[in-house]
């Protein structure tokens, strides 16, 4: 796991969905296993204030196929990290040019259950933005705790998190029945 770093927290960006449709796009040479390209995390629920990274979930037929085309990812500048952590994912980042990262790949197969995670998320944020306001106010209270220590921002929000995402997928399941996540 690399090293801790700042948590910075920025105001939403109205750029980020033009940011996150360019980055999608490139993501097309990926077509023979690319099913969609879902923006996720905090920079797609507008009006949350997010760490300026834009993060993207490519779903695909089976990641036996995208790990054949792990060059095409790399081609377009990512840096391949595998499972990372998380089965059934293949992640990748993207830095700008001053070596910030910019960009985060989270891949899954279609409807895995961290991909439905992800979505019903995001969509549960969307729809109630009272949630989301409460979900900055947790992101800056875990940073104000954490300034220096992305890791220790991140273990520290997790319990929120854990609990909004149960309730965002009885949501999320209650409307969407097909989806088995």
């Amino acid at each position: 796991m690399p090293s801790p770093i700042p948590v910075v927290l920025a105001s939403y960006n109205p750029d980020w969905p033009h940011q996150a449709a360019c980055q999608a796009e490139q993501l097309h040479v990926l077509s023979p296993v690319l099913v969609s390209v879902h923006h996720i995390g905090s920079t797609s629920v507008p009006g949350l204030a997010a760490k300026p990274i834009i993060d993207l979930m490519p779903l695909v037929r089976n990641l036996a196929g995208l790990d054949r085309m792990r060059a095409a990812v790399e081609a377009l500048g990512y840096a391949w990290h595998g499972a990372y952590g998380i089965s059934g994912r293949r992640y990748c980042t993207l830095a700008d040019e001053t070596g910030v990262r910019a960009v985060q790949l989270h891949c899954f197969r279609v409807n895995s259950p961290h991909a439905v995670r992800h979505i019903a998320f995001r969509d549960y944020l969307r729809a109630h933005p009272d949630v989301a306001r409460a979900y900055e106010a947790e992101k800056r209270r875990a940073r104000d705790l954490h300034p220096d220590d992305s890791h220790a921002y991140g273990a520290e929000k997790s319990a929120w998190i854990s609990h909004a995402e149960a309730v965002a997928l009885t949501w999320y399941a209650a409307r969407n029945p097909t989806v088995n996540g």
